[in-house]
């Protein structure tokens, strides 16, 4: 058993899932020891304007995202497997048309944001404040194409190390301005979503100036956008964002000033804590389902990625058995209502791991909007009604309900369309039906004819 447990370990698999973790967690205590920092020395006003501000850059760059994230995770491999230069073409197209976009919203923003303010988040941040988050915004767009690309090309040890020298950079950075007495929330503002992402930049540029330069001097296809599959995944995506959110937004507004809003922000922390995890191991797992093209691959990944699913699965299932006192040394004595509330929402999360593995075969291997779109509206809905009807009548209780009920439908959704379309596969020819690479290479060489921009010809 410890043979086959060092065997599983010592695969690539498994040793970019352990990196991905680590780091990941690293992440999260880099975060959590800053907020340490920062709630001793601003006031609460002070560190509410600073975190709604935070709050807004973190939904507009999920926003600004586009579908971009899925579109490389799941063509990205591919091309690099293929071992063409159309990898430099595709990686220029989805940074030109997500930078120009993204630089429009965000002068938009920078004029409205004053007026948004003031109508609607009511921090009375100063317009400077509200220029570096408008700002910072597209500093985080670009450090997380970079962060895709480099998972998506099994570069995770590179992508985490990069992260996590910005944030020890950063918590340096913050200590500095702490003993110059220099801490507000502009200097914050500036560290987080602009000094932060530089590091990224500056380790990218040395560690990969070659491919940096090949990238930045190849043509732009907007074919490369493939604009129907990743507008469906954006479109997906806000659903699911609303519906996550839309339980806690439901019980403060049924509850104001409420306790009850309280206990139950904590318990999502901890719920949050542990999805850490899963994204850890998606992100490891999309660039393998991506490569799939036939049943025998198909069923490998399946048993592949169900083994390290099965690990948040149980981290899930500890949170219910975890005795109480150790909630409470945590929580403290206060927050003890969190501990009931925690133990409730892992059961409907367990279901939430398992449904990773049809999702990342759709979005993936049979690169499939539509499942997705059904599975997250229908998510958005259960969730909505659910808290709607129920919040009023059972308090917290009723997210627990609706997060089960709308987790196991769309596991039925993504399950059938996971079976329609493994169906679809060969059991062990070379090639699948769908990516159909022979009919995008042809477009490819006649794309090149009709490049928007192109300041040399790209070599096949």
């Amino acid at each position: 058993m410890i043979k086959k447990l060092f065997a599983s370990l010592s695969k690539p698999t498994s040793r970019n899932i352990l990196i991905n973790t680590l780091g990941n967690y690293l992440n999260v205590f880099f975060t959590a020891l800053l907020a340490f920092l920062l709630v001793r020395v601003m006031d609460p006003v002070e560190y509410g304007i600073l975190s709604v501000l935070l709050g807004v850059i973190y939904v507009l760059t999920n926003i600004l995202d586009f579908g971009t994230a899925a579109n490389i995770y799941s063509y990205l491999p591919v091309l690099v497997e293929q071992q063409t230069s159309r990898v430099y073409v595709f990686l220029k197209t989805i940074f030109y048309f997500q930078t120009l976009l993204s630089l429009l919203i965000v002068g938009l923003l920078i004029v409205f944001f004053p007026s948004v303010d003031r109508y609607l988040l009511k921090t009375s941040a100063s317009w400077e404040q509200l220029a570096l988050t408008a700002i910072s915004v597209l500093f985080f767009i670009w450090q997380n194409y970079i962060v895709n690309a480099l998972n998506a090309t099994g570069n995770f040890f590179f992508s985490n190390l990069t992260i996590n020298i910005s944030n020890l950079v950063k918590t340096g950075v913050i200590l500095g301005l702490y003993q110059l007495n220099l801490i507000n929330v502009a200097t914050v503002m500036a560290t987080f979503g602009i000094v932060s992402p530089v590091i990224v930049f500056i380790f990218l540029i040395i560690k990969k100036f070659s491919i940096v330069k090949k990238i930045l001097t190849s043509a732009v296809l907007r074919r490369e956008l493939r604009f129907s599959y990743t507008f469906g995944i954006f479109v997906a995506s806000q659903f699911y964002n609303l519906g996550s959110r839309i339980d806690l937004f439901l019980l403060s507004f049924f509850f104001p000033q409420s306790p009850q809003v309280g206990y139950y922000s904590l318990s999502q922390k901890v719920i949050l804590t542990v999805l850490a995890s899963i994204i850890a191991i998606t992100q490891v797992l999309s660039p393998s389902f991506a490569k799939i093209s036939t049943r025998h691959q198909a069923r490998k990944e399946f048993l592949n990625g169900l083994f390290y699913l099965l690990i948040p699965a149980f981290l899930f299932l500890s949170l219910i058995f975890i005795p109480d006192r150790i909630f409470e040394f945590f929580f403290t004595a206060k927050y003890q209502e969190s501990t009931s509330i925690t133990k409730a929402l892992a059961w409907p999360f367990v279901i939430f791991v398992l449904l990773h593995l049809p999702l990342i075969f759709i979005i993936h291997t049979a690169k499939k909007t539509r499942p997705l779109l059904l599975s997250n509206l229908s998510f958005f809905l259960i969730m909505t009604g659910t808290s709607f009807w129920l919040i009023p009548r059972i308090g917290w209780l009723a997210p627990v309900i609706a997060y089960t009920l709308s987790f196991l439908m769309m596991l039925a959704i993504l399950t059938s369309s996971t079976i329609k379309e493994y169906q679809k596969l060969p059991e062990n020819n070379k090639r699948a039906t769908f990516p159909d690479f022979d009919k995008q290479k042809k477009d490819f060489q006649e794309g090149r004819r009709r490049s928007l921009v192109q300041p040399h010809r790209a070599q096949e």
